[in-house]
């Protein structure tokens, strides 16, 4: 399950905030906050804001705790940008460039790698069991999991 939380039109630029999320998005939750409260950039607060908000929605909305969640991903995108203009020398003007961002928190259930695996082999069992359950005239579709199945028994032979 995937758990999201967004926040927009973030007064910094988008190329700052990636700097930021790029240095925690690959650790766990806790050491990613931990590492949010000890970085001397602005976007840090924005984003631990962000993946608060994330834990919060979780908790509230799925009754998930900190610890049955990872951080799967953090997205930052471009907002609107406020184009102003600075006087300068002989009547002219220098353009500013107030950028904005989106930054996105996508938090993730943690599936332990032995119960994916248990899931795929009740799979193939339970798959097993119909084909073997299953009548002759219904093995005869065309489906494509059949024809394949036909195609390799043909090149054993």
């Amino acid at each position: 399950m995937q758990i999201t939380a967004e926040q927009k039109n973030t007064r910094q630029s988008p190329r700052k905030v990636r700097l930021v999320a790029n240095a925690v998005r690959k650790l766990s939750i806790q050491k990613a906050m931990d590492q949010l409260a000890v970085m001397e950039r602005r976007a840090s607060i924005a984003v631990a804001k962000v993946l608060r908000q994330a834990l919060a929605n979780a908790w509230h909305n799925h009754h998930l705790a900190a610890e049955e969640l990872e951080l799967k991903n953090i997205l930052v995108g471009e907002g609107p940008t406020y184009k102003r203009f600075r006087a300068v020398s002989r009547g002219r003007a220098h353009t500013i460039f107030k950028r904005s961002s989106h930054i996105q928190v996508i938090l993730e259930t943690k599936q332990a790698p032995a119960a994916k695996a248990e899931v795929k082999t009740e799979a193939v069992k339970e798959e097993k069991k119909t084909e073997k359950a299953a009548p002759k005239a219904a093995k005869k579709t065309t489906a494509p999991k059949a024809v394949a199945k036909k195609v390799v028994k043909k090149a054993k032979k």
